[in-house]
């Protein structure tokens, strides 16, 4: 694995982006941020997963971890490509709010533009998609059929769909409905194909302007998938595909129920049995993507919370061992020239601290952690190795204006004399040169705190279910003035 130059990025998820069509898009706006980070001196653009989403509209809940967000398919673009005209695009709302994602408007009408563009797209890219659908061939058969059963089946879950030998997906009724659904199959194909064309370009524009893309890898993946449902052998599932344990956290200082996220446990005896054959190829799919890849909850893998199936809360859960370097001495061997971050956070026992260590990989620090004048903190800038990134907040984080509000008066005075923070300089920008004056290898911010927004430009409220995955950015937020600032910090810190 290369080790990491000192540079900064900016986190900013594709949702968030601004475009006509009530979310954002791989389309101008977001060409137009991988510019503003060039001049604002950046090297890294930070995205959240970019699969497709499911109830809830978490991207750490997704169809499949191979496949993109269709609703990131720009349709302006597809205009451009006669795919689409325009007034059909203009006849459909997607929200009033341009601040706010309505997932509801987009779930109702997306889906008929894009079964437009698939109608006149097929015959005219026949051979460009086959060759897709071959270069695909792995995940693409078995994910469009998941979803054109779904969409069949009233969008239940699968393991819900009436029909045993297709619920258990058995290879004669997967032949059968494979036929019977063909138009949808080919519609939700078609719709890979417009993603990756649209991701490839932007990917390769990027590249062109020393912009490298930071993807997120959640360490489980959604029940209701394409991945469970196609290779149910590599998860704790009983005879009827059913979980006997799911995954959470345990109860803390924040939670007393803990967070019970529900998704089916891995079998770890059958994958280590397997070579990790699961694994190296999921690590595949997300390095056609990204440049860089955050493991999400990288602490699972030494060892993991277990609920039993059926409980209300995480409470009544147990620990359980993870693979640890076993996995992670295959991955990092298996791709050593993809840069990996570790997402450390949460309860650091002496096992995990020693797996980050045998790993290499850099691990997170989160400045917002930093203050609890409860305990010594590894999150102090001054504790910091190179080998780390430094982050004011994730996407679970509150903005800097929101934490400001929501801390004791005990940290905020331990954070404004820690790091000197004064009205003349400003609050967000008093502790981002805390973080960006770090020796921390790498440097990401949110992009809200750099705007300075407040609690209402938050992305995620961990254990809560609504009003989340929705921020926007303003389309006039993104300034030279403000990339001009960035970049001055940017440079005197030595991260250019």
């Amino acid at each position: 694995m290369k080790k990491l130059s000192r540079s900064s990025g900016i986190l900013m998820p594709v949702f968030s982006l601004p475009s006509p069509h009530g979310i954002g898009t791989l389309g101008k706006a977001a060409y137009g941020f991988v510019d503003f980070l060039a001049a604002a001196g950046q090297k890294y653009w930070q995205m959240l997963p970019v699969g497709p989403i499911s109830y809830g509209d978490s991207p750490y809940q997704s169809f499949s971890t191979y496949a993109g967000n269709p609703y990131y398919v720009d349709l302006d673009m597809l205009a451009e490509e006669g795919l689409l005209l325009p007034e059909e695009i203009d006849a459909v709302s997607f929200g009033d709010d341009p601040g706010r994602i309505d997932y509801g408007r987009l779930y109702e009408h997306r889906f008929d533009l894009l079964k437009k563009a698939a109608d006149r797209g097929l015959a005219r890219d026949r051979a460009a998609f086959d060759a897709f659908a071959w270069e695909k061939r792995a995940w693409l058969p078995d994910y469009a059929l998941f979803m054109a059963l779904k969409r069949y089946f009233g969008m239940r879950p699968w393991s819900e769909w009436p029909e045993e030998d297709i619920r258990l997906h058995r290879p004669e009724a997967c032949a059968k409905w494979r036929e019977a659904l063909r138009e949808d199959v080919e519609l939700f194909s078609y719709i890979q194909f417009l993603f990756f064309q649209q991701w490839t370009a932007l990917r390769q524009y990027a590249a062109e302007a020393g912009i490298r893309i930071i993807g997120d890898v959640p360490i489980y993946v959604a029940m209701d998938s394409a991945d469970v449902w196609s290779e149910p052998h590599w998860f704790q599932l009983n005879d009827e595909n059913i979980p006997t344990e799911v995954s959470g956290v345990p109860p803390d200082y924040f939670n007393a129920d803990g967070q019970l996220w529900g998704n089916p446990l891995y079998d770890w005896d059958a994958m280590q049995a397997d070579g990790f054959g699961w694994w190296i190829r999921r690590i595949g799919g997300a390095a056609e993507l990204f440049d860089m890849l955050r493991i999400d909850h990288f602490r699972g893998l030494e060892s993991y919370w277990a609920v039993p199936y059926g409980e209300t809360t995480a409470k009544n859960g147990r620990w359980r061992k993870g693979p640890g370097m076993a996995l992670v001495g295959v991955l990092t061997g298996w791709y050593p020239e993809m840069d990996f971050i570790a997402e450390d956070l949460g309860y650091m026992t002496p096992e995990v601290k020693k797996l980050l260590a045998d790993s290499g990989l850099p691990g997170m620090k989160v400045l917002e952690f930093a203050f609890d004048a409860r305990e010594p903190s590894d999150y102090l800038p001054h504790t910091y190795s190179a080998n780390c990134i430094c982050y004011t907040g994730t996407h679970d984080n509150a903005t800097l204006m929101g934490w400001r509000e929501e801390v004791t008066p005990e940290e905020l005075a331990f954070a404004k004399e820690y790091l000197g923070l004064n009205e003349e300089e400003g609050f967000c920008a008093g502790i981002l040169r805390g973080g960006i004056s770090s020796v921390a290898a790498l440097f990401v911010a949110q992009i809200q705190d750099w705007l300075e927004l407040g609690a209402d430009a938050r992305i995620n409220v961990p254990g809560t279910s609504e009003g989340n995955w929705v921020w926007r950015i303003a389309p006039d937020a993104l300034t030279k003035e403000l990339s001009d600032r960035i970049k001055t910090v940017t440079k005197r810190y030595g991260r250019c």
